[in-house]
């Protein structure tokens, strides 16, 4: 009993001393840890300063300047840069099935199957995805899907893509943007080379949808794609307002695709109304939304002659004005300038005998001493006094007794000034017609780029129709809710631009559409509508104008 009794009373007693070792040890452990964690701590802090991302200079290689970049901004895991994998070879069973039995038979169980089964997740790995140039391995396009772009990785971007001189196009396929990291990509953009030309933002909706700040006046972006973005009728009408207003117009961008979205009827007319003015846009897309037979109409009446506006109205006529005030106030300019070269060209063919006198006398008393001079301007006024009293010498006839050594001083001053006149006297010509040249140059580009408004207009019953919109090429509405309604709309337009095209008084490079995507919407596949619409769109598509120039090759005899 005693030991029982002596054990619980030495057990509570016992653990003491040991609770207070410990509690001491620890106790001086943690001093040590917290003595030694300043220690550790430091050496990082130190060493952020050769780590700065700003003290990095880009070498061009892609690769090794995001990975610099990315270490020196504080990540650790950072996705790698590797080339975009190509398209795989058909299948071909033989081959490939022996190919495989052999990878089995010779890959062993264990370590290697876990091995294996992380391969088949390294394509779900965030990564920067590159095209090279087959010749020099320079990247030419950049692809990033499936992972969240930050806009610290868009700071590390904005230093390592300007280096990058044959980048053509920028691929962010869901890379979570929201409206502030799109206005840091945008302003990203003009930093790369003047070769990016192509952006392609899928799957990234927005909240205030502000797709349109890419497609400002300044913008270089010719080809935008904004597939799945669930841009709306509101969204559409900032894209419609940055392809065209009455005060400004983009006139850089080609193609748009804005398919997979929600656009209605009120967005396709906002869609419309931006092409009415809009010269650049070439290739537009508009499949996969909820277009009808409202929107479809508005779109057809665009691509052929439609009335102006009242506002338009008063601005056409304002822009003839200007215009008009523009032509009267250069056309006295010109002939100032038509004036000098004359005078110049007389100068230099000896026409004019007051031009030849006058101005070597001036530099003559510059140059030569005192004495010379007084004894030149004698000698100048006597040959004017022989010029007015012979008033049958030609200017040829004076020139001579100005350069009698007797009166004009020594010959040797003035025979240099008139080398140096002749000899100077070219060369100020050529510059000044190389001047001409690119002036008129500048001018033609000028006029090419005229507003829409001033292109020749009809007037019909006191309103003025404009010939409407031919620039554009293609244009794609699949898969919306187009019925025969909207049909007819198209139907009218595309007999309209093949009249035109057939007309000996068509505009030069204005073709019209070259191919029109009505199929799958709310209408029978044998509708007569989109069967006459295929007829009269199939000669114009080179397509199939391709195609056919190959069958005709095949079968034609040898």
């Amino acid at each position: 009993m005693s030991g029982e009794a002596g054990a619980p009373g030495a057990s509570p007693k016992a653990p003491r001393p040991a609770t207070q070792r410990s509690s001491a040890t620890v106790a001086k452990k943690g001093d040590r840890g917290a003595k030694e964690k300043p220690a550790i701590v430091l050496p990082q802090v130190g060493e952020e300063e050769p780590k700065n991302p700003e003290e990095y200079q880009c070498t061009g290689a892609l690769e090794t300047d995001f990975a610099e970049l990315c270490k020196r901004s504080g990540y650790t895991h950072f996705p790698k840069v590797v080339p975009r994998p190509r398209p795989h070879l058909p299948f071909v069973q033989s081959s490939s099935l022996s190919e495989k039995h052999t990878l089995d038979d010779q890959r062993p169980s264990g370590s290697c199957s876990l091995n294996s089964l992380e391969s088949k997740y390294v394509y779900f790995r965030p990564t920067v995805q590159v095209e090279l140039e087959p010749e020099d391995k320079s990247v030419k396009e950049i692809y990033i899907r499936g992972w969240k772009v930050e806009e610290r990785i868009l700071g590390i971007f904005s230093k390592c893509l300007p280096p990058l001189s044959q980048l053509q196009a920028i691929n962010l396929w869901k890379v979570g943007l929201t409206d502030k990291t799109l206005d840091t990509f945008i302003a990203l953009l003009p930093l790369c080379s003047p070769t990016l030309r192509k952006v392609s933002l899928e799957g990234n909706p927005l909240p205030e949808q502000s797709f349109h700040k890419l497609m400002a006046q300044d913008s270089t972006v010719a080809h935008l794609s904004l597939r799945n973005n669930d841009i709306d009728d509101r969204g559409a009408q900032l894209l419609g307002q940055a392809l065209s207003t009455l005060h400004s117009s983009n006139r850089t961008l080609v193609s748009l695709n804005l398919g997979f979205n929600h656009i209605g009827d009120e967005g396709a007319g906002y869609i419309a109304n931006g092409l009415r003015l809009n010269r650049s846009l070439l290739w537009l897309s508009l499949a996969h939304n909820r277009i009808q037979d409202k929107g479809a109409l508005k779109l057809a009446e665009v691509l052929r002659p439609f009335e102006l506006a009242h506002d338009e109205v008063v601005a056409r006529r304002r822009l003839l004005l200007e215009k008009g005030a523009q032509e009267r106030s250069q056309s006295p300019s010109s002939s100032r300038g038509e004036a000098k070269t004359e005078r110049e060209k007389s100068q230099l063919t000896g026409v004019s005998s007051v031009g030849l006198i006058d101005r070597p006398d001036k530099m003559l008393t510059l140059k030569a001493p005192k004495g010379l001079g007084r004894k030149k301007e004698k000698s100048g006024e006597v040959v004017r006094k022989e010029e007015k009293s012979g008033s049958g010498q030609s200017p040829t006839q004076g020139t001579p007794k100005k350069e009698d050594p007797t009166k004009a001083g020594k010959g040797k001053v003035t025979v240099p000034e008139q080398k140096v006149a002749k000899s100077k006297g070219p060369k100020t010509g050529n510059k000044e017609k190389r001047s001409t040249i690119l002036e008129s140059e500048l001018v033609a580009d000028g006029a090419d780029k005229l507003n829409p408004l001033l292109e020749p207009v009809e007037h019909r019953d006191g309103k003025v129709f404009m010939s409407g919109n031919r620039v554009l090429l293609h244009l794609n509405l699949h898969r919306n809710r187009i019925t025969e309604v909207g049909l007819d709309g198209f139907l009218t337009t595309v007999r309209y631009q093949a009249q035109v095209l057939k007309s000996k008084s068509a505009p030069k490079g204005l073709l019209g559409l070259l191919w029109l995507g009505l199929a799958k919407n709310c209408f029978p596949q044998q509708c007569p509508e989109h069967i006459m619409i295929q007829e009269l769109m199939l000669p114009r598509d080179p397509i199939s104008k391709a195609k056919a120039r190959e069958e005709a090759a095949v079968t034609a005899p040898p």
